[in-house]
């Protein structure tokens, strides 16, 4: 088994349900076996769920509703809890906890929900408890939606920081046609860039029962390779699929992340001038431009500005030299007052915290 991997496994409505109208729970059964063996080698694994919809209808006993949003919120809002309850049960079989996150956009588009966002993931993560996340669909307007949960999968992949995205899908991957009625349509096994001529296989070839299709999960994996991560398009229904995804071993679709995309993915999510600046000692500077380490409090002098945790501040040297962008853990006021000492003294001095550091190495761009 590969050394420790953080993997990201969307699952479609049309897998959760094999093309029924219910939940196919013998399926799921299945993919939370392969999860748990795979969490059980130390691999650490996130589930961004469809389905909420599909499970409302059922306890509901499939009523007929008018085609309106609040019908489909009304159904969401009753299958999120029904489908959360599956997935414990299910994962409880196996010792797992799970953590429930619902998401929108406007978590994701502001700068501290994002981080917050992150926080809790990657505190779920640290436990070896399984993230579930789901768009919040019983509450997101057509604006705030993320609007499909391909494209909410490569988020959540940022989020956690993972190596890999897996889309499973009703089909074993992208090919050159619709397999369905293309008789010669083949199965494209490696992407390493997506480009127009893709995006016009991909075309809009929708299941039928759930909102994504083979065009959002082309968006879905260009923007998680953007990101540097490995994204592969699957059938769900492939024996021990999940498995074969940690192990490299070849399945479905593989989109090969970009090799350098660190530097573009601070840059996409810092496009923000500085909100305000810190002065910074001279052993906080050698420790960031010489050991790559993250901005401790201890290190910090003086600030300038005021700014919340999570936007973007210029780190600077005592001599005015600009070091460093980043994104702050806490605001000017905090800042000001844990400047100087050590983190262990961070919660005493503030009544709570947000992590050790002022500024991770994670969300650093070093001038």
């Amino acid at each position: 088994m590969s050394s420790s991997q953080t993997l990201v496994v969307k699952l479609g409505t049309s897998v959760l349900t094999g093309g029924s109208r219910r939940l196919n729970r013998a399926h799921i059964v299945e993919l939370v076996r392969q999860c748990a063996r795979l969490h059980a080698a130390g691999h650490r694994i996130v589930i961004v769920t469809s389905g909420a919809m599909a499970a409302g209808r059922e306890h509901l006993g499939y009523p007929e509703l008018p085609p309106t949003i609040a019908s489909k919120q009304l159904l969401a809002a009753v299958g999120q809890s029904r489908l959360i309850q599956l997935w414990e049960q299910l994962f409880s079989i196996y010792g797992i906890h799970i953590g429930q996150m619902l998401l929108t956009r406007a978590d994701l588009e502001d700068r501290e929900r994002f981080l917050n966002a992150r926080d809790t993931l990657r505190a779920l993560l640290d436990n070896h408890i399984v993230p579930v996340i789901n768009e919040n669909d019983a509450v997101a307007t057509a604006e705030i939606k993320v609007g499909d949960n391909d494209n909410l999968s490569a988020l959540a992949a940022i989020l956690a920081g993972a190596d890999k995205l897996l889309l499973l899908t009703d089909q074993p991957g992208l090919f050159t046609g619709d397999p369905r009625n293309d008789p010669n349509a083949e199965l494209i096994a490696d992407v390493h860039s997506i480009d127009d001529a893709l995006r016009t296989i991909a075309g809009d070839s929708v299941s039928g029962l759930g909102t994504g299709g083979m065009a959002t999960k082309l968006q879905a994996a260009d923007v998680a390779c953007r990101a540097g991560i490995d994204t592969i398009i699957a059938a769900g229904s492939k024996p021990g699929v999940i498995a074969e995804v940690i192990t490299g071993t070849p399945v479905g679709t593989r989109f090969h992340a970009m090799e350098t995309p660190l530097e573009n993915r601070k840059r996409w999510i810092f496009g923000a001038p500085p909100a305000g600046e810190i002065i910074v000692d001279d052993g906080a500077i050698s420790a960031i431009l010489e050991r790559g380490s993250s901005l401790l409090p201890k290190g910090v002098r003086t600030i300038s500005g005021n700014f919340s945790r999570g936007e973007v501040i210029r780190i600077r040297s005592l001599q005015g030299l600009d070091i460093a962008h980043g994104v702050s853990r806490y605001n000017s006021d905090a800042m000001r007052m844990i400047a100087g000492h050590h983190s262990r003294q961070i919660s005493t001095i503030l009544g709570y915290e947000y992590g050790p550091v002022a500024v991770h190495r994670d969300d650093m761009i070093v001038s």
